[in-house]
This record gives C-alpha cells, structure tokens and sequence, in this order.
C-alpha cells in the first residue's frame, strides 16, 4: 500500500477510509447514510469542516511511528485537521523502519493551531531536545496553541522548549524523573491534564490521549463512536506494561538494557535546564 515504506497524512486517509465509512458523522446523520453513494461517502471521509480543530504535528528523525500514527488515526475519523510538520519535506526514517514525510516545513506551516502534538522516540527525542531551531519553533507555537501535547517521550521536548513549567505531566516511565530537571511536575498517570497541557504515557497510551482530547474538545459522544470504530477494548495477553506490573527485577534489567540513552537523555535536560534557568535541586 505505501510507496517506498512513506507514511503521510495522505496514506493515513487511505487507511481511515478502510477502517470506517461516517463514523464520525452526527447521529442525525447516520440515518441516511445508507443512501449514500460511494463517491458520496468518499468525499464525506475526506472532508475537513471549516470549523476542524487544527492540529499541528512535529514529526522527526527516529521518532517512534506508533506515537503519531495512534492518535493522528483518532484525529483523521474525527475529521480534525491536521498537519505534519518538519524542518523540511525529505523522508523522515522512524523507529521500525517506516519513512514519514512532513506536509509542511517550519516555514511553510501556519502561524497557530488550535493544538500542538509531539509524539516520541528516545534518540530523535534526545537530538530535538538540543536542537535551537526546534526547541525555538515548539515554544512559539505552544505559547499561542490552545492545547499542548504530547504522547511518550515527546512530554521531555515540550519540557525542553520551555512549555511544561509548573505543570503537571508525565512521559515514558524510563525517563519520568527527568521532567522536574525542565520545571515540570512529574505525575504518574496514564494521560495527564494540567490547564491546557495533556501529556501521555509511553507509545500505546496516544490512542487514551486522543479519546480524551476529542471527546473534551468535540463531546464525549463522537469519541465514543471513534473508540467502537477502532476497536479499542484493549485486553493486554501480559499485566506487564508499568513498572509496578512487571516488578522491580525486570524493570531494573529493562533500564540496565537502556543506561546509554537515558543517560543521554539526562544530559539533553540538564543542557534544556540550564538554557532555562532552572537550577537543580
């Protein structure tokens, strides 16, 4: 289905049409839409309303793809409008080998939106973290969103830019304790609203992110439907997803297994911090 292993809003679309035909349609809706044609339908899926929330989306280099393509599948049945956005429009090589492509570069991409989302990916999350032109683009455009989010690592860049001071958050559980370095207010939830900061968890915790983000901004009944038409009804083979479900000896060989990139990690926010002017205690 994709070209040369590219991921872009485009293919997503294609995916979305597959997945439901009017699921995000009102319920006055649904009763006709047994009359609709198939270039009917078609266009419906495909259409953006004027009123869409707008979503701008920083994708990287060695981000994870499960971080984006959850909550941009949520996003597009939810006919948001949304938007990939990176320095520039060459393939971007994520963590299984997909390449994604970035619709707009920083230049290119509108001055607000209604929310700012930064998914994750340790290694790419480490080199954004350093990286000026993005940590200066993420400020600007979080201190004028009306949200702004992020999904696993993700929570560490927004923290680096600035954007999570004072508030609580959370990130992936491995590197958790380094967002009171930036200034956040690390708290272990799955998904965590703060004002209008909502940070998630580690990777699959983007699908719960954006349920809660559609059904707080478009009403809990749409998100509802969202939910039944992916499937959500998570049923894990192993109670083994947190640290307090696997136990202190497998989450101490899974850091040991880790030590070099969250010590990296640690570095990229100790470097933010200082650019911050936030001491350390």
């Amino acid at each position: 289905m994709f070209d040369n292993h590219e991921i872009s809003r485009r293919n997503l679309i294609m995916l979305g049409n597959l997945l439901t035909l009017g699921s995000a349609l009102p319920v006055e809706a649904l009763a006709k839409d047994s009359h609709r044609t198939h270039s009917e339908h078609m266009q419906t899926m495909n259409s953006i309303p004027a009123d869409a929330p707008t979503v701008g989306i920083l994708v990287y280099p060695q981000m994870v793809a499960l971080d984006l393509i959850g909550p941009l599948t949520v996003f597009k049945i939810s006919h948001f409008n949304s938007q990939l956005i990176w320095k520039n429009t060459q393939p971007l090589c994520s963590d299984v080998g997909l390449s994604i492509v970035a619709e707009k570069t920083f230049a290119q991409c509108q001055s607000d939106f209604d929310i700012l989302f930064v998914p994750g990916g340790i290694m790419g999350t480490i080199a954004c973290m350093r990286d000026p032109q993005v940590m200066d683009f993420l400020y600007q455009k979080g201190s004028r969103a009306k949200w702004v989010t992020s999904v696993c690592t993700g929570g560490l860049v927004l923290a680096a830019a600035g954007l999570l001071k004072g508030y609580r958050a959370t990130t992936h559980w491995a590197v958790a304790d380094l967002l009171p370095l930036m200034g956040a207010i690390h708290t272990d939830q799955r998904v965590v609203f703060d004002g209008n900061r909502i940070t998630a968890g580690g990777v699959t915790a983007g699908i719960d992110f954006a349920l809660e983000l559609v059904a707080k901004i478009k009403g809990e009944e749409l998100a509802k439907r969202v939910q039944l038409v992916l499937e959500y009804s998570p049923v894990p083979p192993f109670h083994n997803g947190t640290p307090q479900e696997a136990g202190p000896e497998r989450t101490a060989q899974m850091r040991d297994s880790r030590k070099s990139m969250d010590l990296q990690a640690k570095e990229a926010a100790l470097h933010a911090a200082n650019r911050l002017g936030i001491k350390s205690s």
